[in-house]
């Protein structure tokens, strides 16, 4: 055999193994990988999904800049504000929307601790149950997890920010009133309450924006044990 048969033929042999190789890659799911490694996968991957969440929303126009989360006034309220726009209050709603998600922006920076200790502390059966959840499983355990205690703390921050607003305690006497004549939802007539809520829906919809991302390109992580996780679930 002369040296470019040899050549062909190591060339080929590579290529099969390489082919081979990626097949049995391909071939890997969640029941080939070990219950210590599922775990760790995802715990790596959730602390990175709720790092990066409480750094797109805990800056400056975390929220007020990004249509996906910002905090509008409810419904009715709302409506009413864009009335008084045109009676030339438009400065003073505005100022009390920037109030409300200067506040969310404030907050969220809180939510790391409890994030990271919900992570620590999950089970093995909480892994394995997540990583074949669906799309947002990650998201919901957070939620339940978290929210209560992150409600807590998330409603001083928010008060100070819109107590600052002479428009915050007219805000609720309006929609106490408004949710009397069933015009607005209980839950939205303080509006404390109302942008603590949706600071935490915000927070959790940015969770669960980059668990999507994880699911759908776990390479892209640059983590060899989350891309061999969630690479197993693909």
């Amino acid at each position: 055999m002369d040296r470019r048969q040899f050549n062909s033929v190591s060339m080929s042999a590579l290529a099969l193994l390489g082919m081979t190789a990626l097949q049995q890659a391909h071939a890997l799911t969640l029941a080939d990988i070990s219950n210590a490694d599922a775990s760790r996968g995802l715990k790596t991957a959730l602390e990175k999904g709720a790092l990066s969440a409480i750094g797109l929303l805990g800056v400056q126009d975390g929220f007020l800049g990004n249509e996906k989360v910002r905090i509008p006034l409810p419904g009715y309220l709302n409506d009413a504000a864009n009335l008084l726009r045109t009676f030339g209050q438009a400065g003073r709603v505005d100022e009390l929307i920037t109030a409300m998600n200067r506040g969310a922006e404030a907050a969220v920076p809180m939510a790391k601790d409890l994030l990271l200790k919900a992570v620590q502390t999950m089970t093995v059966t909480d892994a394995k149950g997540i990583l074949t959840g669906g799309e947002t499983a990650v998201t919901n355990f957070f939620a339940t997890k978290t929210r209560p205690d992150l409600a807590v703390k998330f409603l001083p921050v928010v008060t100070r920010a819109t107590a600052k607003v002479g428009l915050a305690d007219k805000y609720n006497q309006v929609a106490g009133k408004a949710s009397e004549l069933g015009l607005l939802k209980k839950e939205d007539a303080n509006i404390q309450q109302y942008v603590t809520g949706k600071t935490l829906d915000g927070l959790y919809f940015m969770i669960s924006e980059e668990e999507k991302k994880i699911r759908q390109n776990p390479v892209g992580y640059g983590s060899a044990i989350v891309s061999k996780v969630f690479g197993a679930l693909r």
